[in-house]
């Protein structure tokens, strides 16, 4: 595993993909001014930066302003592609089927007793009585999952981006291999927070699947991107990049899937990367 400073940079650099929470935005969740300003420097010089988060596109306006030209981000995981220029309207939805979550909230019932779970769904999120409550969404309705989660007919209902799970007891990465083997062949399950909180999307979704079809739009090769990221469901989008930098905080398993490791976020690490990209042009 190689550094900030030694791991090889493509020969050519046209886009660099970054998660938001851990990686590009401090533990303040601010953006510092070297940050802002790598942002800017990198997309000046013609490469352009994705946000590709795990949050909904509504929660993305702490970075709205950096997209610049493009305006485009991947949000929820890879479930969906929203335009933060024009109010984060989403232009693209990989959902989660709802038999699909009905069927993975029963397995995990059986599978780990005293879970909890969220439904978010494209026009927000709403959540079990028991489940932490999500204090920037007041308007959230209040109900068990497999209400959230019915329709009157089929079709009729917002598309759902995930379903999460939270577990009160089970260690987060105990509580990831124990859903995984429990419904693992109906839908994709990660994580990203530090606590048991399982996020679970369509089967096969996930920011890799979605930034690779945004980067073949735009005739980008994998060869050709810098990602960076923290977190578990990072993992694959740090395999698919031609080079990739996990966060001097990050989790063993997107250490171990990335090209290199770079500073903490706290230490502006996304922006140490950047800078040397641009040195070397």
């Amino acid at each position: 595993m190689t550094s900030a400073t030694d791991t090889p940079l493509p020969a050519v650099t046209r886009l660099i993909a970054t998660d938001l929470d851990g990686t590009l935005l401090r533990d303040d969740k601010t953006l510092s001014d070297r940050t802002v300003a790598a942002l800017a420097a990198a997309e000046e010089a013609g490469i352009d930066v994705f946000f590709v988060t795990g949050r909904p596109a509504r929660w993305m306006d702490v970075v709205s302003a950096h997209v610049h030209g493009h305006g485009i981000a991947i949000c929820a995981n890879g479930a969906a592609v929203a335009d933060l220029h024009a109010d984060g309207r989403l232009l693209e939805v990989h959902p989660l089927d709802r038999a699909v979550a009905l069927d993975v909230v029963r397995l995990l019932r059986e599978a780990a007793p005293g879970t909890s779970f969220a439904v978010e769904l494209t026009t927000g999120i709403h959540y079990e009585p028991a489940y932490p409550p999500f204090h920037l969404d007041p308007g959230a309705t209040v109900a068990v999952a497999e209400k959230l989660l019915h329709e009157e007919a089929p079709g009729t209902g917002a598309p759902v981006l995930k379903v999460l799970a939270h577990h009160l007891e089970l260690a987060p990465d105990t509580f990831l291999s124990l859903a995984r083997e429990a419904a693992g062949d109906r839908a994709s399950f990660t994580r990203s927070s530090p606590t048991a909180l399982l996020e679970i999307s369509g089967h096969g979704v996930s920011k890799a699947g979605t930034l690779a079809a945004c980067c073949a739009e735009r005739g980008i090769t994998a060869e050709q991107v810098v990602a960076f990221g923290d977190m578990p469901n990072d993992v694959e989008m740090l395999t698919w990049a031609g080079t990739s930098f996990a966060m001097g905080n990050a989790h063993p398993a997107a250490v171990a899937a990335a090209s290199g490791v770079t500073l903490t976020n706290d230490e502006d690490g996304v922006a140490v990367v950047i800078e040397r990209i641009l040195a070397t042009r």
